[in-house]
């Protein structure tokens, strides 16, 4: 990211979506390659903003969507795996969701924490998003995220310090980042660049467009 960039791209990012995940080596392309800023506006995944969502599928949606989900992976060359476990503790067949959710609310407290104090929620996004969604097993013990995050220059500890001192603080900015996000849509990954929405992993290159359109119209 340039000190002084042109234009900034929020974006609505979920770590229990695998479209958000393959999405976001090319975000974090797009902000190396173009005067941007991307703020990364992490969310609750569906399972959990929406109560009943999974109970009220159509029952082709979810067969439907892992194999959208692998097709895509081997098109676009990133690797995708079936995380062990899921960032969210539910019955997939009943679409019951468990009321105590260790897994996603620990991945979103190092997300907030890293854009809170760094600026950096994307490439801690990138970083510990890899072990959950490549098929690392048991990706939330021991030292995997640690190592995940020192690998992009994170101290998790340090994070998860600062989550815990700032639990008012995260639930501000939970709150604000998915009132924001359904001004414009309900799904991730929501990419919205000057108050123009962009939804879904395959509206990259739209947004590379825009963003060219918009940066050519200053010079």
């Amino acid at each position: 990211m340039p000190p002084n960039p042109a234009f900034q791209i929020d974006v609505y990012w979920s770590f229990r979506s695998p479209y958000s995940w393959l999405a976001v080596d090319r975000l974090s392309s797009i902000e190396a390659r173009y005067p941007v800023k991307i703020a990364m506006r992490f969310v609750r995944p569906l399972a959990l903003r929406e109560d009943g969502f999974f109970k009220q599928a159509r029952p082709q949606w979810l067969p439907y969507l892992f194999k959208d989900v692998f097709r895509e992976g081997q098109r676009l060359g990133v690797p995708i795996a079936t995380p062990r476990p899921d960032p969210i503790v539910m019955d997939l067949g009943t679409g019951e969701v468990a009321s105590e959710q260790p897994f996603i609310h620990r991945l979103m407290d190092l997300g907030f924490a890293a854009e809170a104090t760094q600026g950096r929620g994307l490439a801690l996004a990138q970083a510990i998003a890899r072990p959950v969604w490549t098929g690392v097993e048991n990706w939330h013990e021991g030292d995997v995220l640690k190592d995940a995050a020192a690998h992009a220059g994170f101290d998790i500890d340090a994070l998860t310090q600062w989550a815990a001192a700032n639990r008012e603080e995260i639930s501000r900015m939970l709150a604000d980042n998915e009132t924001a996000q359904m001004r414009h849509h309900w799904g991730v990954p929501l990419m919205v660049l000057n108050d123009e929405p962009f939804f879904g992993q395959d509206r990259l290159d739209s947004l590379e467009w825009r963003l060219q359109q918009m940066l050519q119209a200053q010079q």
